[in-house]
């Protein structure tokens, strides 16, 4: 069984922002050699997010509504985090929301997708660099 382990790191200029991180994705699974296996995307950092769902713009935008409506950033003091000093309460949530990681099966050396299925990198408290964790086991 091989094991191959890579980061990506990102750096989102505004405070939420969505990446298409799948071409990332292929390039890690084409280093690793993996034929057959599964692979492991991770959001390293806690206030952002991997997930998968179809890359169109539309649907970003109403992902960027409806969590602002679950967590809204302002009013600051709004959030007992934000007690701390920190400005980012409202991004742990929209994390636990969209999720951590994802795990996607490979079959004959390609991610194994639904229709329209895409890997995202989710950032809810950007302006700084942050890495996400790409893991592949398999033969």
């Amino acid at each position: 069984m091989k094991s191959h382990r890579q980061e990506l790191w990102f750096e989102v200029p505004a405070r939420r922002g969505f990446i298409n991180i799948t071409p990332d994705i292929d390039s890690v699974l084409a280093d690793s050699g993996v034929q057959e296996g599964l692979i492991l995307v991770n959001a390293m950092h806690i206030t952002a997010s991997v997930f998968i769902n179809d890359d169109e713009p539309g649907l970003h935008h109403d992902y960027e509504q409806w969590l602002e409506g679950l967590a809204p950033h302002e009013p600051i003091g709004h959030y007992r985090h934000n007690d701390t000093g920190e400005d980012n309460g409202d991004a742990h949530l929209k994390r636990q929301v969209m999720g951590r990681e994802v795990v996607v099966a490979i079959t004959e050396g390609r991610l194994d997708f639904g229709p329209w299925e895409q890997i995202f990198y989710g950032e809810f408290d950007g302006r700084r660099r942050k890495r996400v964790l790409v893991k592949v086991i398999g033969d």
